[in-house]
């Protein structure tokens, strides 16, 4: 949750924190600065805090600046009231994002404010309506939300990836702007932070894009989806391991602040579903399904009417053509679970080839890794010299320096998988992608690593999808 201040004595101030009301309220936390209280009956107290003083008080000000805000703005109907309040800001932090309303043209550049200069605005609309003459978006087109610009974080699921990797299904990256300069980014063009993406789709579809772009380490499983799911089949899971897989999902849970579900279909034995029942709690949902209901349907309703955003089941089921293709039909991260402890786990090992797959997970890797506390390790076969294979190991790097989380690169000789086999305590990641829905004897003589994943299924493995 980021904090916005919002600084006014205005008439567009005020209009300005009723839009932040109408539209954006659950999206931020607005702490609201007024000369004179100005009520707005439908501000939720949880979103919006109000104070009442002079923001030229510097002792004032300075108290509320004590908080954490990524951004202030700035309406206020007195020039010099603007640079005092700027001046007092500047005193208690010195990059804090300030954009101020200028009807004045000030000169403010020693202060480094973003000036939202009234009267050029103003001008730019009525030149919209010269004819014969081409017509610039204004915040935005059509006003329907299908242009977007967006500004690329540090910590973004989108910084140092491809253009070219990341699919663009109802929207497109149009343009790119970085250091005062237009880009017309071609598909090996890198998105760097803060960079400024120009977006043109469906509205709806640029919404869920933004927040992806917005997206930050620590909030796995987002934006798949919120909570924990573990899926239990007690006619097709063995009897004796269903306890320590149920053990082993609470030993995920624990690293997340999320409720997890244990669905357990086709009961049998009563003995185990007391002892499933044992565990719930505020945060845990036991639901067990008592009818034959069809697996595939039960699966999506559930993914969508508890919001999963991580499926966990055993790598026994897994295993099965069927259950394969309804965690695909999913589009969430998928979390097989083999027969071996999970909390001695140390690495998360991601084996590199040619795949620009690869790049699509990273952030999710990078996430995932973070919370569970393992070290990411990037195995790289180095008889093979591959520009995509180094352009992925660069991907990772960067953003290893980004998240503030070391990447080892390991380099060998040997085949990946016979050389994994020989390991413990490490957890493989891999994109899901449609190579897996094939049975195993179709990819025997494969060398594809996708379609080769259950050479590695007696270890815990995470397969996540790459679709945004």
């Amino acid at each position: 949750m980021k904090k916005i201040l919002i600084i006014s004595d205005s008439d567009i101030g005020e209009n300005f924190i009723q839009r932040a009301i109408d539209t954006f309220a659950k999206d931020n936390l607005y702490y609201v600065i007024q000369t004179k209280a100005v009520e707005f009956e439908n501000a939720p107290a949880s979103r919006f805090k109000f104070f009442e003083f002079d923001a030229t008080s510097q002792y004032k000000l300075a108290n509320v600046l004590k908080m954490e805000f990524v951004q202030v703005f700035i309406a206020m109907k007195n020039p010099i009231d603007v640079e005092q309040t700027i001046i007092n800001i500047r005193r208690n932090n010195r990059q804090l994002r300030i954009i101020a309303i200028d009807h004045w043209a000030m000169d403010l550049e020693q202060y480094n404010v973003i000036q939202v200069n009234t009267t050029e605005i103003l001008a730019s609309h009525l030149f919209d309506y010269l004819p014969n003459v081409p017509v610039v978006a204004q915040n935005v087109g059509l006003g329907e939300g299908e242009i977007m610009e967006v500004l690329v974080p540090f910590g973004s699921s989108f910084v140092y990836r491809h253009v070219g990797v990341i699919e663009q299904k109802g929207w497109r990256i149009v343009g790119i702007y970085r250091g005062g300069q237009l880009i017309l980014p071609d598909e090996r063009k890198m998105i760097h932070p803060n960079d400024q993406l120009l977006l043109v789709g469906e509205p709806t579809v640029l919404n869920s894009v933004y927040r992806m772009i917005k997206r930050e380490i620590g909030q796995f499983p987002q934006p798949f989806g919120t909570n924990l799911y573990l899926f239990i089949d007690m006619l097709k899971d063995k009897q004796d391991e269903i306890t320590f897989l149920v053990q082993k999902a609470l030993a995920v849970h624990e690293k997340f602040n999320n409720q997890l579900i244990i669905k357990v279909c086709n009961p049998s034995d009563i003995g185990i579903l007391n002892d499933i029942k044992q565990h719930r709690s505020e945060k845990i949902i036991i639901d067990i399904d008592y009818k034959e209901s069809y697996i595939d349907d039960l699966i999506l309703n559930d993914v969508k009417s508890y919001d999963v955003g991580l499926v966990i089941l055993s790598a026994d089921l897994f295993s099965k053509d069927p259950m394969r293709e309804i965690l695909f039909d999913t589009a969430v991260p998928v979390l097989s679970l083999a027969k071996r402890s999970i909390e001695s786990i140390k690495d998360a090992v991601i084996i590199v080839n040619e795949n620009k797959d690869l790049e699509k997970i990273s952030t999710t890797i990078f996430d995932f890794s973070a919370q569970m506390g393992y070290n990411i390790e990037l195995l790289k076969n180095e008889n093979i010299e591959s520009s995509e294979e180094d352009e992925i190991i660069e991907h990772y790097r960067n953003l290893s320096v980004i998240f503030s989380k070391n990447i080892y690169v390991n380099f060998h000789h040997d085949n990946p998988i016979r050389k994994l086999a020989k390991r413990e305590k490490f957890l493989q990641c891999l994109p899901f992608t449609e190579k897996m829905l094939q049975s195993k004897n179709a990819s025997l003589l494969s060398s594809d690593i996708e379609e080769l994943y259950h050479k590695l299924n007696h270890y815990h493995q995470l397969f996540i999808p790459i679709k945004i």
